[in-house]
């Protein structure tokens, strides 16, 4: 699938936006009978899970065994999900995908039981000391949606994950493959390991490799970004990974999100290995598509162009070991080679292997090479965290880098730098940080237990761009346990930063642009009202149901739904509200908006000087909810992009920034959720431009 499927949405034919083919494809036609029967079978599922709890409820709650069973939830439930949604969405691709089914849901069986018998979480999964490759399927909870997203584990024969010694991991993202449902992934990595090929994956001699789904075919990006993240953290619960010791690697589409992890996240991971995956979106599109993206979209999408495109970020590899691979006649060789460019510029070389006579797929030699090359770079792993750090950032989505951190920016979308270094002086008494930043209001410190590599006690000196911002005097302690934390702010002069938490400021987690508020915990809030506007309201009943339906299509997700009713102060409490509907229709839009700079009222619609006619629009937006203020609001939108960017990845980008105006009166399209009348990001104070 990574070396065919990117075929298909490499061409002309793909930008038609009049005529989107559907992805997911449509499957084969199947009879009903095998359908129900897997319905049926799937139900079973379900209802020995339910049995189980009731049983631990029940006369008297046993609370342990209530918590062990939640924790074990996914691992089960995960298999039935994914056969229902292939029935639901017709996904069922090939005659043997019924029988994956079946075999899927006599695993989720055998899990029960072996659960009902107080199995552990590795006994359950089938995880066992030995000598032969071991493939892991399985679940767990996502904290975005409650779903049950899949995930698979590839264990070499010679390495012992069931032992508490310290293991690496490699997270592998995998390549596009349009039919690749949740049934078709749990498939391949629950059979016969004497019949796993690893084709382009590695199969390391001293590492697990773990498989993220990545909710589906969208470059490990949004949601899928947080698959990764979460997948890690879990496996880190249940293995005893060495988070010193872990490594990002990919090709074709997982190539591309391996890079974007390289860049945004890389003090997370010991080394990188992006092989022939896109690294910026109007080239790439260009010399793929024959779209002229840079020169048809507008001005606010450009911008947004910078949360994923590599190349801004690229000066943060500085941080992390990086080894890209292309074949020699692979058209997507062009990512590394505009990611060559991008790094040489910031003075670093790129190791870039090349597979001879190579088209789209890994070389052998290449393979074996990389592999080389990783186990030397794991050698030297050091204990502790650096002493020097580079961070570029464009957003405070990605702010931090070790252990200094951008807590407030000029302006987004251009680009903030920090150098930072820990200086000590050989008598160790006058350890000072040292940091060089532009375009930075706000920055902190921050070493947790352990972590401050100079002396063990007394004050720090700080110096920004050339000033002491505090001495040895009156610089932040070392903690008892070695750990160190400042915060400062620029104010004319910098100096020691003030408790700004009760004021409203785009900060880290709390940044736009729309899409962000769909990375963490989320809820959907429907209007129980009627809008006064027929032409509205049957944008909002249309436009609510497709944000709805698309998150499951294609982001593989579970839709919470409340009324507004419904909504009170400790559901806004721990999560985004996503709210549909206007002022006369949503209560809690009507609550809110006198909060908001959003004008609102029986003719007109603004926000500072942009405005439009009441008929027949809609403002979207994201906003801090101020009820709920470490949480997004956000007013009339799902994800951004649609159909149209389904069918290449690097279109994939955000299409609305922190608001916009919508003519709504003739509808959506596969492209726009409505004519955009004016669309723009608020400041750094959250206010209009």
């Amino acid at each position: 699938m990574a070396s065919v499927s990117p075929l298909l949405a490499d061409g002309p034919a793909d930008n038609q936006a009049e005529n989107v083919r559907p992805i997911p494809p449509p499957g084969i036609d199947l009879d009903t009978d095998p359908l129900d029967s897997l319905r049926s079978k799937a139900t079973l599922v379900r209802d020995r899970w339910q049995q189980l709890v009731e049983a631990a409820a029940s006369p008297k709650p046993n609370t342990t065994e209530m918590a062990r069973l939640l924790d074990l939830e996914p691992e089960v439930l995960v298999f039935p999900r994914a056969v229902e949604m292939s029935i639901e969405q017709s996904i069922f691709y090939s005659p043997k995908a019924l029988a994956d089914a079946e075999r899927l849901l006599n695993m989720a069986n055998d899990r029960i039981d072996r659960i009902a018998a107080g199995a552990s979480w590795a006994e359950v999964v089938g995880l066992e000391t030995s000598n032969k490759n071991q493939l892991i399927a399985g679940g767990y909870r996502s904290k975005i949606d409650d779903s049950f997203q899949p995930y698979g584990v590839v264990v070499p024969a010679n390495v012992n994950a069931v032992d508490a010694l310290p293991i690496r991991l490699d997270i592998w993202l995998h390549g596009r493959g349009e039919k690749s449902s949740e049934l078709a992934f749990l498939s391949k990595h629950s059979n016969d390991p004497d019949r796993y090929r690893a084709g382009n994956e590695p199969m390391p001699e001293s590492a697990i490799v773990a498989h993220p789904y990545g909710r589906y075919s969208n470059a490990f990006k949004f949601a899928g970004e947080i698959d990764v993240l979460e997948l890690r953290d879990y496996l880190q619960r249940r293995v005893a990974i060495d988070d010193r010791r872990i490594a990002i690697r990919g090709f074709s589409m997982g190539g591309a999100g391996c890079w974007q992890f390289a860049t945004h996240y890389a003090d997370q991971f010991f080394a990188a290995t992006p092989g022939a995956g896109f690294s910026e979106t109007p080239w790439f599109l260009k010399v793929f598509q024959g779209e002229d993206a840079a020169g048809t979209a507008p001005s606010h999408q450009k911008m947004l162009w910078q949360l994923y495109d590599c190349p801004p970020w690229a000066s943060n590899l500085r941080n992390l070991p990086t080894i890209a691979y292309s074949g020699e006649i692979d058209r997507q060789k062009q990512a590394a080679d505009v990611m060559e460019s991008a790094l040489s510029e910031q003075g670093i070389d790129l190791v870039h292997l090349i597979g001879p006579q190579t088209a789209h797929e890994i070389h052998p030699d290449a393979q074996q090479e990389i592999a080389r090359r990783l186990d030397l770079i794991e050698r030297q792993v050091a204990p502790g965290v650096p002493r020097n750090v580079h961070l570029t950032t464009l957003t405070l989505r990605y702010s931090r880098m070790h252990w200094i951190e951008v807590t407030g920016m000029e302006q987004h979308w251009t680009p903030a730098t920090i150098d930072a270094s820990v200086l000590t002086k050989p008598a160790g008494d006058d350890d000072q940080i040292m940091i060089e930043c532009e375009k930075v209001t706000r920055l902190r410190v921050n070493f947790d237990a352990g972590q401050w590599p100079g002396k063990p006690s007394g004050r720090i000196g700080v110096m920004i761009n050339g000033n002491q911002v505090v001495d040895t005097n009156t610089g932040p302690m070392v903690g008892s346990d070695r750990s160190l934390a400042a915060e400062f702010m620029f104010d004319g002069t910098w100096k020691v930063a003030t408790d700004d938490s009760a004021s409203i400021r785009k900060r880290p987690g709390l940044q736009g642009p729309i899409d962000d508020a769909l990375m963490d915990r989320f809820v959907f809030v429907l209007p129980s009202g009627t809008s006064e506007d027929p032409v509205v309201e049957q944008w909002i009943q249309d436009e609510s149901k497709h944000a709805m339906d698309h998150w499951r299509l294609h982001f593989r997700g579970d839709v919470r739904v409340v009324q507004d009713t419904d909504v009170n102060a400790e559901m806004m409490a721990d999560q985004n509200v996503i709210l549909f509907g206007d002022a006369s229709s949503n209560q809690v839009i009507a609550k809110l908006l006198p909060q908001l700079p959003l004008q609102w009222t029986k003719d007109r619609i603004s926000i500072g000087t942009n405005q439009v006619s009441r008929a027949g629009h809609v403002p979207v937006m994201i906003y801090p909810n101020t009820e709920s203020p470490n949480h997004y609001v956000v007013i009339n939108s799902g994800f951004t992009f649609r159909e149209y960017d389904y069918l290449n990845n690097a279109r994939q980008t955000p299409k609305l920034p922190d608001w916009a105006f919508l003519d709504v009166s003739e509808g959506s399209t596969s492209r726009d959720p409505g004519k955009v009348i004016a669309a723009g990001f608020f400041d750094e104070s959250w206010q209009p431009k």
